[in-house]
């Protein structure tokens, strides 16, 4: 089949396009060797801006993060996530990775959440976990025990979760992330503790339950900033 001048500048049109969209998905590249954050400059981009590469020191690609080290995992959850992101760590500026420690009491739960400017691949350090994804619509869930030295992947944006099975024993794994700044969604805070509240009105008639239940569920998110 030919195509006219017109019918392929569209399409080549179209393929930018869509090339376009899928590069800004991401992290931009980095532009030189290195930016490694101010977190304390005024000015503000998409991300941080560059300290000047004059006063860059060894200490700037070094975080003292104790990774080896079990962390408190005595909440209502039974976990605790150590970020080790832009943040806590300036060289990591523009190289679209990050790192975070988990930590499981037993049958401690890191509760359904999503990263949406992050795939997750997560190690098992210690202990066995049961752990999985739900795509999104029509929501099927892609779930797997996974035991020391086992390695699964959270595609980005993917609602997911772990919970250790041990009744005993803490576990532990290590994530890398494909972001700087990955961000979190906690499912159950976003929808029932968000500042100002989602109208109950709405969660009673998505969640097809009486809105007293809503009104409970949120005022228990409302009263623990831990959520």
């Amino acid at each position: 089949m030919a195509f006219s001048a017109s019918q392929l500048l569209l399409i080549s049109a179209l393929f930018v396009l869509a090339s376009w969209q899928q590069a800004i998905a991401f992290d931009p590249s980095p532009l030189q060797d290195f930016c490694v954050a101010d977190l304390n400059s005024p000015v503000k981009v998409n991300g941080f801006a560059c300290k000047d590469p004059m006063a860059v020191t060894p200490d700037d690609f070094f975080n003292a993060a104790k990774l080896d080290q079990p962390r408190n995992t005595m909440n209502k959850f039974g976990s605790v996530v150590t970020n080790i992101n832009v943040t806590q760590f300036p060289g990591l500026n523009t190289l679209g990775i990050s790192y975070a420690r988990i930590d499981y009491a037993p049958l401690g739960v890191n509760t359904p959440h999503l990263h949406p400017r992050a795939t997750e691949l997560l190690t098992v350090l210690e202990g066995t976990l049961y752990l999985g994804f739900v795509t999104s619509n029509p929501n099927k869930l892609f779930s797997k025990v996974v035991k020391k030295g086992d390695v699964f992947v959270f595609p980005k944006a993917m609602i997911h979760f772990q919970m250790n099975l041990d009744h005993e024993k803490p576990a532990a794994a290590l994530s890398s992330l494909s972001s700087q700044n990955p961000g979190v969604i906690t499912i159950a805070s976003a929808v029932f503790g968000s500042k100002p509240p989602i109208s109950d009105d709405v969660l009673a008639k998505a969640f097809q339950v009486e809105k007293k239940l809503i009104d409970w569920l949120q005022s228990q998110f409302w009263e623990n900033t831990n959520y």
